[in-house]
């Protein structure tokens, strides 16, 4: 069963759970108009039925590329946007607040064209654009909020908000060097390892990084044949961590031995945008590609329980066919749940809610927001 939002009408890449809400099931969308204010719209699923309601905050600085939320304040989230600026266009990081009175229950109804639009108080830039453009903002997972790293062409810059965001302090930095333009295009905080390391990409490249020394600790070179789009740590595997990019790949890798992938898929045809772990159950993993399809994918043999839940023959209903006596348990074989078609325009974004973990919601160029859950025969089967 999946739920479409209500048209929103508006170009649209930019897609995040609110973290900190475990609570509702709401997603945050980022607009990019040239014509309109840009907006972030938020979107709440009800618990007990189908009804998606929205809100409206107006981000009148420029289009959204990138969006992210504290894990720690429910109201204070990070856009990557675009500015003008003399004879070019640079893409600026800044802290925001949503306003106080959006608690859930206020909404209103999707089909009330007459909501009032609130909008975003800006906290602080983290734009010294003397590094270039910002390509994305990622938060420390398990912290309180005080901690992010900004991607800015070929630097990595760690921040600490201080005044309760209101000011943000460049605590170090590092960059890439080498020939070219280098240029970072995605990264991830790794919620292990006491929040101390990140993974980065640039061009076909995966680099990790000690937050401590802002020092490289391992390169996985070629880990693409084309641009590598996005990763993401598998939440219970600390040394795990997949990547996705333009030669239609998802890969997964053990980062103590980044010679070969543990695993390679290819299910896209087409560009895969984003990877994303289920936070609980780590065999999910959700990929969205330029082909216009979202893939959830049953990686079970990579996952922190390969041979699945054991379960004893008494604890078996009678309905279930029971096993034939001297056969072992074969361990459960990776496989494509679902492919998922509802969307007509280029996937840019998929990301799990962070109040339901079999719900995740994806997000394609032409404003298309689509929740889905996880099928119920698989749920039951992990639960079990």
């Amino acid at each position: 069963a999946s739920d479409t939002s209500p048209e929103i009408f508006y170009l649209a890449r930019a897609l995040t759970p609110q973290t900190a809400e475990t609570d509702a099931i709401r997603f945050l969308v980022g607009t990019q108009s040239l014509k309109y204010d840009n907006q972030v719209t938020m979107f709440d699923k009800c618990i007990h039925n189908n009804v998606i309601s929205k809100n409206v905050l107006l981000h009148q600085v420029g289009e959204i590329w990138h969006m992210s939320t504290s894990p720690a304040d429910k109201g204070v989230l990070a856009t990557c946007y675009n500015k003008p600026s003399d004879s070019k266009v640079l893409t600026c990081a800044a802290v925001w607040r949503m306003p106080q009175e959006l608690e859930p229950g206020g909404h209103e109804s999707p089909d009330d064209s007459t909501s009032p639009t609130h909008t975003l108080e800006l906290l602080c830039h983290l734009d010294d654009t003397s590094h270039g453009s910002t390509a994305c903002v990622t938060w420390e997972p398990t912290g309180d909020g005080k901690k992010v790293i900004s991607l800015a062409d070929s630097h990595i810059l760690l921040w600490d908000l201080q005044e309760s965001s209101s000011q943000a302090v460049l605590a170090s930095s590092a960059s890439l060097e080498g020939k070219g333009q280098l240029k970072f295009t995605s990264g991830r905080w790794s919620p292990h390892h006491t929040g101390t390391q990140v993974a980065t990409a640039n061009d076909t490249t995966i680099r990790g990084w000690d937050t401590r020394s802002m020092s490289q600790i391992y390169c996985i070179e070629n880990a693409h044949g084309q641009l590598v789009r996005d990763l993401d740590f598998n939440p219970n595997k600390q040394y795990y961590l997949a990547s996705c990019g333009d030669d239609c790949k998802v890969k997964f890798w053990d980062t103590r031995n980044v010679t070969e992938p543990v695993k390679t898929l290819e299910q896209h045809s087409h560009w895969v945008w984003n990877v994303r772990y289920n936070h609980s159950h780590d065999q999910l993993v959700l990929t969205g590609s330029s082909d216009s399809r979202v893939i959830l994918s049953n990686m079970v043999s990579i996952s922190s329980e390969p041979f699945g839940h054991l379960v004893d023959d008494d604890d078996l209903s009678d309905q279930e066919e029971r096993r034939p006596e001297g056969k072992s348990q074969e361990p459960p074989q990776d496989s494509v749940i679902a492919t998922y078609e509802e969307h007509e325009d280029s996937v840019y974004a998929v990301d799990w809610s962070s109040a339901d973990p079999w719900l995740f919601a994806s997000l394609s160029y032409d404003g298309r927001l689509v929740i889905n859950r996880v099928p119920r025969a698989l749920k039951y089967h992990i639960l079990l």
